[in-house]
């Protein structure tokens, strides 16, 4: 099975490249801001290389997560005796990859996983602290859509990019 780690690390920025439009003060960054009780002013204070750099760190961790949901073959490796090594591998592994190594390996099918992990993961640990910290609905929406967006757009590059 081919991987491409660049996508990991394209796939990233992603979060960067999603939220500047997402959070801009034409699209939902005044109404985010207004929800979360912040000014422009306390925006820009903070360190912002540290804050856009542990952003990426960040997105690195999850392009790691969304790779084992979006990739069925790495599952599917531990299930048959997948390589430490490629020349250790089972014959059950080889059998399995030449028939089935390429299989769901595109944007789309990648785009759907991203999807299911945004709705059915980001959204409901964004909505539990929403909820605990007293936050609006439209606060837990709008950082909801944020993720899963941006996961989607993940999912189909981690996926389809081989």
């Amino acid at each position: 099975m081919e991987m491409n780690f660049q996508s990991l690390f394209v796939a990233a920025l992603i979060t960067l490249l999603v939220g500047f439009i997402w959070y801009h003060p034409k699209v939902f960054g005044t109404v985010w801001m207004k929800e979360a009780g912040l000014t422009e002013e306390q925006l820009k204070t903070g360190n912002m290389l540290k804050i856009f750099g542990l952003t990426y760190l960040f997105s690195l961790f999850i392009a790691s997560i969304e790779m084992t949901l979006t990739i069925h073959q790495i599952g599917a490796m531990g299930m048959v005796g997948g390589p430490a090594k490629v020349n250790e591998a089972l014959p059950s592994f080889t059998a399995f990859m030449a028939d089935y190594g390429t299989a769901f390996r595109t944007y789309k099918h990648g785009a759907l996983h991203g999807l299911m992990s945004g709705l059915f993961f980001a959204f409901p640990m964004i909505g539990i602290n929403g909820l605990f910290e007293r936050k609006s609905w439209r606060y837990i929406l709008i950082h909801s859509g944020y993720w899963i967006v941006t996961l989607t757009i993940m999912g189909a590059i981690i996926c389809g990019w081989v």
